[in-house]
């Protein structure tokens, strides 16, 4: 896997090398180069040098770009959702989606001369005038997670580009080859050389991000812990920034609630994706004589998943990004039981057809009585999880929900009252 760099692909000799596996048959596919510090400041530099003649061009050459490259991106989205499939083991239908959320961005991107227009203020005060006016900002690093390698690159720099910045893009170590192919596009599209790089790598290639004095903002998505790295790193060096962590979303479901309903969605909440997104909806708190019921009918819909590769029509689960994650996963599960949980659906044995053996696979999985000190609670699952938790009353269960650490992406009620 090579680096994007000033237009061209980039490889350097005698760096190391980070294996790409398949997450569906754990097989090597790839590998990613670890940038080397001047490998990161040569694309950094080369951004600074293209971001300040793409800047300068008026609205009108900067959307005739972002429209070319939306019409590509249209004409190939199928392609751009195989490479999804192979290295980040979703399912096709998800990651065709993700490509269509990242076009939405394009297309407004395509606008944006309507909100870069400047303001006018006569007589703010006495003999006093006031003009807005809105400039590129410069080279914005983007550093993002393995889950949406498509749409949250193109949450940034489609936004970034049409504004007159540059980016150096950093996509997450298992899932890099979209980007490479996101670039080319770019250049087909007309896009000046080096106003868009790719750099791949692992933490060295984020820690020089960060000091770099090349760099002026980042925009970051991924895990609470690295969220706050962000924000240190870019609070000590003065630059922007936007540094997006992790959740722990929860539904509270009421006796009153419609359960056929509250199911359904439930169950698209919490195996979605295989729940490795931060809109999954990894628990429910349910009320009082709404839980028995409401599992059972989760239970239904959940053990009816087709579980399998992304490539087939039919798969609506697909593993998990790394064995790692599998394992992390599991034990999460297996202390939660140790500790007085009920494994209501158990997806630790799955069991994949021949040939899938090596992947990292896990069932749709239940776990009812979930104790609040455990992990499989208190953290974000990133995985085919639901974790229950049950209250008397809704105010016991407003207390549950707002004594988590994390924050809520979303979390609701369901309810006939709601």
């Amino acid at each position: 896997m090579k680096h994007w760099i000033d237009g061209a692909e980039v490889a350097e000799d005698g760096v190391d090398v980070i294996p790409i596996d398949s997450p569906a048959t754990g097989e090597v596919i790839g590998g990613v180069a670890e940038a080397s510090v001047e490998l990161v400041e040569r694309a950094i530099r080369g951004a600074r040098r293209a971001q300040a003649e793409w800047g300068q061009l008026s609205l009108a050459k900067r959307t005739s770009v972002m429209f070319n490259f939306r019409n590509l991106l249209v004409e190939r989205q199928g392609e751009l959702a195989d490479i999804i499939v192979a290295e980040g083991g979703k399912t096709r239908g998800d990651a065709l989606g993700e490509v269509a959320r990242g076009l939405e961005i394009v297309e407004f991107a395509c606008g944006i001369h309507n909100a870069l227009k400047g303001e006018y203020t006569s007589e703010a005060a006495t003999g006093v005038d006031i003009h807005t006016i809105r400039q590129p900002v410069g080279v914005v690093g983007a550093i993002c997670p393995f889950n949406f390698p498509m749409m949250v690159p193109m949450w940034m720099h489609p936004m970034a580009i049409a504004t007159g910045n540059a980016v150096v893009l950093k996509p997450a170590t298992p899932v890099p080859s979209v980007s490479i192919e996101v670039a080319k596009m770019y250049q087909e599209a007309g896009l000046p050389d080096g106003v868009f790089q790719v750099v791949t790598g692992d933490k060295q290639v984020v820690t020089h991000m960060l000091e770099s004095d090349g760099i002026d903002a980042i925009s970051f998505v991924g895990s609470t812990p690295v969220a706050k790295i962000i924000a240190e790193g870019c609070a000590k060096t003065g630059k922007r920034y936007q540094a997006l962590g992790g959740a722990n979303n929860h539904a509270i479901v009421m006796p009153d609630a419609d359960l056929d309903f509250a199911a359904k969605h439930i169950v698209s909440g919490a195996f979605g994706a295989a729940g490795q997104r931060c809109m999954a909806l990894p628990v429910v708190v349910a009320v009082g004589p709404a839980a028995e019921p409401l599992i059972e009918k989760v239970k239904v819909l959940a053990d009816e998943l087709v579980v399998g590769p992304g490539e087939r029509a039919e798969s609506e689960l697909g593993p998990v990004i790394s064995a790692a994650s599998r394992e992390r996963v599991i034990d999460w599960i297996t202390d939660a039981e140790n500790k007085g949980a009920t494994v209501v659906l158990d997806g630790r044995g799955f069991s994949p057809e021949e040939g899938l053996a090596g992947g990292n696979w896990l069932g749709p999985t239940i776990v009812d009585k979930v104790p609040l000190e455990t992990k499989l609670y208190c953290e974000e699952v990133f995985g085919p999880v639901l974790t229950v938790v049950r209250a008397e009353n809704y105010d016991e269960a407003i207390r549950i929900v707002n004594s988590g650490e994390y924050s809520f992406v979303s979390s609701g009620t369901l309810s006939t009252m709601v």
